[in-house]
């Protein structure tokens, strides 16, 4: 029987190095799913619960493994479906392959059931969109797919009529005018700016007495180097949460995230630099950068289209983070005042102790959302990944697990989509089985699909049991506690609870439903003994913590305007009196502990 364009496809991805596909069947994939049972495993199809989980998975294999991660999903709805975690590898420069199926071609143009116009519906998502409509398309199409996904780190999509699928395949088209012959294959190049900008950039990076550095996610490959720079400027280093595997946490003069959910020592370092150093980051805030002017700017980043639009630069590095480092650190003198240094490192034990103490607080015997995040910090085992959902639970998962070398660590930094937190770790986990994975998951994000996830964890229970463990934390507050907390501090309202309360659920007996571990903590002194319980776990472990909804996520300063509008709120607010009692002993802790403040 002759090879079909599906088999070839499932070819052409071995090639490429795929062996897991995260999607979802339907019958505009008919051909594709039939190729995968003849492939026997390789690539293997991973079955989620939703289109956009496969995606998400796509995305955090992409995240956690740097190869492209790949995903699948039928015409029509399925492929609707897809986009949410595609733009989430969009917005966060994840290189990532969507194969979508189509009607046939037949049936094309006649307003036929599933049809959408998914070249127009992947248009803004993807950099490279194709639909195929000739068997010798395919080759080259797979082809520039990988390498536009590899060389752009974005979305390539795939569209493949189903009678395309089932058609008989020409690995090599016929040698007539306008075929093409393509090639597996991709290397990374080597981007580095040029010589003068760089001696620029060092006569100021010299130059100043006072240097920060932010990194993100692009200075992934080059910790060696930014503990370095970092060690001959005197600087400290602040990371965007995509960057918080960049460095270890437990280097002196790492201060940690920086932004709304940031810690103070980073904001106090931003905050009276006369020097900003950029590394990797598009971290967009500007109320938590320097105000313009009062310091000089050096940024280094890849993409020439990303740079010097978030803090006015003064010398602009468009090159690879690691490579351009390599030749600017021959160019750096090492600063002999270290008192700025000295500074910084104060600030991050200073800080580390206001998180324990506030971490220790609890009321009214509720469990404090921080002490779930902070206890498990020391307990983690070495080599651990972990991701984080959107909420409320992502500000006590920034502050107070501290990254240890080896360990990595991801969310959905630039879409900030509810959703991920789940899949990453199940991508974590089919990558790396012999690595701990834990995620942080609010109540939320967890009843909005990640308990669905539940069942895949449960699918492929053979591959997601033993040691090491596989833990999804869930945050039980019955509140969509980020959004509440920003209708206050930036509307200027009180909490609604018609949008804003979510039912109680028995997560760690759903679990226990699934097959899993369920583990339930209700009592802020067993906080730790339940962690311990759960990494020591043989199974897949749901750990439920039913914690305290009316702990703030405290900013590492108050702005004027939010400060009015949360006032404001809190007069009419149901909650206002556990809030303000919280409130006030949790800001307490910086006083006690003569945290500075902005100098400017």
């Amino acid at each position: 029987m002759a090879q079909q364009v599906a088999d070839y496809v499932l070819q052409r991805l071995r090639e490429w190095g795929v062996h897991r596909v995260f999607g979802y069947p339907g019958d505009g994939i008919n051909g594709m799913l039939g190729a995968f049972d003849r492939a026997k495993g390789d690539p293997e199809f991973i079955q989620a619960r939703h289109e956009e989980m496969a995606a998400f998975m796509a995305c955090g294999h992409a995240k956690f493994t740097g190869e492209v991660g790949v995903c699948a999903a039928t015409s029509g709805p399925g492929a609707i479906h897809l986009l949410n975690g595609l733009y989430d590898a969009k917005l966060d420069h994840q290189p990532v392959v969507a194969i979508v199926g189509q009607q046939k071609r037949l049936a094309q143009g006649t307003h036929y059931q599933q049809e959408v116009g998914l070249e127009q519906l992947f248009s803004d998502v993807s950099e490279f969109c194709q639909i195929v409509m000739h068997p010798g398309q395919m080759r080259h199409v797979i082809d520039r797919a990988f390498k536009t996904a590899l060389t752009t780190r974005g979305v390539a999509t795939v569209i493949i009529p189903e009678d395309i699928q089932e058609s008989e395949a020409q690995p090599s088209p016929p040698k007539t005018h306008g075929s093409v012959y393509s090639s597996v294959g991709w290397s990374r190049p080597r981007v580095l700016p040029n010589q003068e900008e760089l001696r620029k950039a060092a006569d100021i990076l010299n130059e100043g007495k006072k240097v920060a550095i932010l990194i993100g996610q692009g200075a992934a490959d080059a910790e060696a180097e930014v503990v370095e720079v970092a060690e001959l400027l005197g600087a400290g280093v602040a990371k965007a949460l995509l960057g918080r595997e960049v460095v270890p946490d437990d280097l002196p003069f790492v201060t940690g995230p920086i932004g709304l959910l940031g810690s103070k020592a980073s904001d106090d370092m931003i905050m009276n630099c006369d020097t900003l150093f950029m590394i990797g980051s598009s971290f967009p805030y500007a109320e938590w950068l320097p105000d313009e002017g009062q310091c000089k700017g050096v940024e280094i980043d890849i993409d020439g289209r990303m740079i010097g639009i978030r803090y006015p630069m003064d010398a602009h590095l468009v090159g690879d983070s690691k490579e351009t480092l390599r030749e600017l650190i021959p160019l750096l003198q090492r600063k002999e005042d270290r008192s700025w240094r000295k500074e910084i490192e104060e600030n991050v034990r200073t800080w580390n102790s206001v998180l324990e103490k506030r971490a220790a607080q609890s009321f009214e015997g509720k469990i404090n959302p921080q002490a779930v995040a902070h206890e498990v910090s020391s307990l983690l085992p070495d080599g651990a990944i972990l991701t984080a959902d959107s909420g409320s639970a992502t500000n006590w998962w920034a502050r107070h697990i501290k990254l240890r070398k080896g360990m990595q660590a991801s969310l959905s930094g630039t879409l900030a989509t509810m959703g991920p937190g789940v899949p990453y770790a199940i991508a974590a986990r089919f990558a790396y089985p012999d690595r701990p994975v834990i995620a942080f998951v609010g109540d939320g994000a967890f009843q909005m699909n990640g308990m669905n996830e539940m069942i895949t964890v449960k699918r492929y229970a053979d591959r997601m049991a033993g040691s090491p463990p596989l833990i999804f934390c869930v945050l039980n507050n019955q509140d969509l506690n980020q959004v509440t907390w920003e209708q206050r501090a930036m509307g200027g309202d009180p909490k609604y609870p018609g949008s804003q309360f979510i039912p109680d659920f028995p997560y760690a007996e759903y679990a226990q439903l699934a097959g899993l571990h369920g583990i339930r903590c209700d009592e802020p002194e067993k906080v730790t003994s339940s962690w311990e319980e759960a990494l020591a776990a043989d199974r897949p472990v749901v750990l439920e913590f039913v914690v305290d909804n009316e702990i703030a996520p405290i900013p590492p300063h108050i702005m004027k305007e939010q400060a009015k509008k949360a006032v404001k709120a809190g007069i009419r607010d149901p909650e206002r009196t556990g809030i303000a009692a919280r409130g006030f002993r949790q800001k307490l802790t910086e006083v006690t502990e003569h945290l500075p403040g902005r100098k400017h």
